[in-house]
């Protein structure tokens, strides 16, 4: 099933309104998306009002200069995993005054996949400032951009449960 960019638009704006509502602030992280994310939820009119920034850290040494992911934990677990993407969120917190924030690295294709780690893995980390961080793998399937669109929707679709806004 492809993922509409109506659909997108539909579920930032959904955000955006619960962001709003709350009077909070979100900020992101995007590896494997690009700015995906990012461009989604400012097409939402008004999004100032509560998104704060997208850092599009694509490699390792934006990871660890932007977002103080630490060099032993690329070298260990790798960009895309648990570990590193808990990192990323953490150093939005640490980085920005947010209430929110949201890390994803993944591997999109269609290179790059391994046996440990297929073309198609995404991590995903997002939390509230003062609160557990979590962070989950996904498995979506077909090309580059579908993965892509699944990682964006569900970015979205964990920010709005996480905010009982789903």
């Amino acid at each position: 099933m492809t993922i509409s960019d109506q659909e997108l638009d539909q579920l930032a704006e959904k955000l955006g309104n619960c962001l709003r509502q709350r009077e909070m602030t979100l900020a992101t992280a995007e590896s494997c998306t690009g700015g995906w994310l990012g461009k989604v939820l400012t097409d939402v009119p008004g999004s100032s009002d509560w998104f704060a920034a997208s850092l599009v850290t694509y490699s390792n040494a934006a990871k660890q200069a932007l977002l103080g992911v630490n060099g032993h934990t690329l070298d260990e677990f790798g960009a895309v995993s648990g570990d590193t993407v808990l990192e990323m969120t953490d150093g939005l917190f640490d980085k920005l005054d947010v209430d929110v924030a949201l890390s994803i690295s993944g591997i999109a294709g269609p290179g790059g996949g391994t046996e440990e780690k297929p073309v198609g893995l995404v991590w995903i980390s997002w939390g509230r400032k003062g609160k557990p961080v979590f962070a989950h793998f996904y498995h979506f399937e077909g090309d580059r951009e579908a993965v892509r669109r699944q990682a964006v929707q569900q970015a979205l679709l964990s920010l709005l449960d996480l905010l009982g806004c789903a």
